[in-house]
């Protein structure tokens, strides 16, 4: 098969790479359609330590079932899916808790560190156990589809915020708590965008989007945010506070993962409110200690997700969570290595870009 691999830091070489074959209990897919995730770009070039070439990177990803291996039931070749990008093992106490998103055998397609190396999806075969597989309409294309583990990633951290149970998150229809009522998204990049559509799709009656991009924060309010504020702008914790009444925000999302955004959205939550912390850029971070214990704020780590997917392929097929603004390029598998190079260049204005084989 055809493959984009990455074979040292910031080379990639698209050529050819061994078929996977199905084992018990699992399915070859075909790629129909992948997305370059902000993590891949940060790992391409060895700084998170965790896409230790030779590695297939990719994770974000529909296709076709090609094959079947022994044992598998209830699905068929010809199906269309999409899967999470964690491969659990389903049987540990975390799995059988509910957080299959901190299994202690974990693994991520695409992803190669010091603990695994688990070949992803820029590729065009990967091979699947059927626990983390969901089926996905006729008439969902695969572009849209693929964005089905980035749009759970931002649903996640909202339940975190709702106090949604794990296991709740796993049934058709959620019973979703009534909304806290106002947020403070701050990142207006891709997962800040969807978690602001998913607070926004959940009801919730007031959020507003920080970013230090102009043409960000327009979308954002296109996509419903109320207004936007560039975080750049002066005293902009105590002008958050004063927007939402003078005490400040319900809640609060950083999907950035650096310093000054975490300061911000610490700070522009009300007295006991709630701060989900959903970026990774940075490993290590300060943060204003005395403003979280004396004004009793939660803190809480939102990773990955833990049974979003239905609900994640259902926004994006009713479109209560658009995509299609946030799809900035589809370009072919042979050409990943350019788009690569191209979205990690300042000011280039690109949010997702699909690959497909």
């Amino acid at each position: 098969m055809k493959a984009l691999t990455l074979i040292a830091a910031s080379e990639f070489e698209f050529g050819e790479a061994e078929t996977p074959r199905p084992g018990a209990g699992e399915v070859l897919v075909k790629v129909e359609a992948c997305g370059i995730c902000g993590s891949d770009l940060h790992g391409m070039d060895g700084r998170s330590g965790r896409r230790i070439p030779p590695i297939i990177m990719g994770h974000e990803a529909a296709g076709t079932i090609t094959a079947i291996g022994a044992g598998v039931d209830g699905w068929s070749v010809g199906q269309r899916v999409t899967f999470d990008s964690t491969e659990y093992c389903g049987e540990c106490e975390k799995c059988k808790s509910g957080y299959i998103n901190l299994c202690v055998s974990r693994k991520v397609l695409g992803v190669s560190c010091n603990d695994f190396r688990r070949h992803g999806c820029f590729a065009e075969y990967v091979v699947l156990p059927t626990r983390i597989l969901y089926g996905i309409p006729e008439g969902l294309a695969f572009e849209k589809a693929a964005f089905a583990e980035p749009v759970a990633i931002a649903l996640h951290a909202v339940n975190l915020a709702e106090g949604v149970e794990l296991g709740e998150a796993f049934a058709p229809v959620p019973q979703i708590p009534p909304p806290r009522g106002t947020a403070v998204v701050v990142g207006a990049g891709l997962i800040g965008l969807l978690v602001l559509q998913s607070l926004k799709a959940r009801g919730w009656e007031r959020v507003v989007a920080v970013d230090l991009d102009d043409s960000r924060l327009a979308l954002a309010c296109k996509l419903g945010a109320e207004a936007s504020f560039n975080a750049k702008e002066e005293n902009l914790a105590q002008k958050l506070r004063t927007y939402f009444g003078g005490d400040g925000a319900d809640a609060s999302f950083e999907v950035v993962g650096a310093a000054q955004p975490l300061d911000l959205a610490i700070r522009s939550v009300r007295k006991g409110g709630q701060v989900v912390l959903v970026g990774n850029l940075q490993p290590n971070t300060p943060f204003p200690l005395q403003e979280v214990v004396t004004r009793q704020i939660t803190l809480r780590g939102s990773c990955s997700c833990a049974g979003e997917y239905p609900e994640a392929i259902r926004r994006i097929q009713d479109g209560s969570i658009q995509v299609e603004p946030l799809l900035s390029k589809v370009a072919p598998l042979d050409e990943g290595a350019q788009w690569f190079h191209k979205a990690v260049q300042p000011g280039n204005g690109l949010l997702k870009i699909v690959l497909k084989p």
